[in-house]
């Protein structure tokens, strides 16, 4: 790995938060300070991980706190790839790194689903979101190109059941795993 040390910087402060108890708010607001780092270059990144795939974006974990605490993964986008409507359960923060994401934001109903809001988020840029705040989306590549964005979550997200939307608001729930590919070993 060329350069890990934005990387290893990060996941260190992920876990002086998460030894502290930082609540949800404090995590909504210091990861996304955290993170802006991680964007600034791709060197830290393996080559690997930062592969798309050609019939569906790719979801690589990059790191999986041993206490399930938190978990970071690599979102790599193809152009037109997108996800199902789903929720996370945990809070979360995004940070782009190559790219263009575009986050389709929805609100319950009585009747189904309606859009709430919409997202872009363009290199360098970040967001965060909770249950608490509403926490149903689908993301899509906004590009032409392939993008890559650095996902965390409040728990190891590949292995926790969460759940799709149907427009009419039907839920089926999932566990998403992660996507082949070798799990770096980070010098912390």
């Amino acid at each position: 790995m060329n350069n890990a040390q934005p990387f290893v910087d990060f996941l260190r402060r992920m876990t002086a938060l998460v030894e502290a108890k930082a609540s949800t708010a404090e995590m909504l607001r210091e990861v996304p300070v955290a993170l802006k780092p991680v964007l600034a270059g791709e060197a830290w990144l393996p080559k690997d991980l930062s592969v798309p795939n050609p019939d569906k974006y790719q979801q690589y974990l990059l790191y999986a706190d041993p206490k399930g605490r938190f978990s970071v993964v690599s979102f790599v986008w193809g152009p037109g790839q997108y996800t199902p409507i789903h929720d996370h359960t945990v809070w979360g923060a995004v940070g782009q790194l190559r790219g263009q994401e575009i986050s389709t934001n929805y609100a319950r109903t009585p009747t189904g689903l309606r859009v709430s809001s919409v997202d872009t988020l363009t290199a360098g840029e970040t967001i965060s979101f909770a249950p608490e705040g509403g926490d149903i989306h689908e993301v899509r590549n906004g590009s032409d190109q392939v993008s890559i964005s650095i996902h965390v979550y409040g728990a190891d997200i590949g292995r926790i059941e969460r759940h799709i939307f149907d427009l009419d608001g039907a839920v089926k729930p999932f566990i998403s795993g992660y996507s082949p590919g070798p799990v770096p070993q980070w010098p912390l």
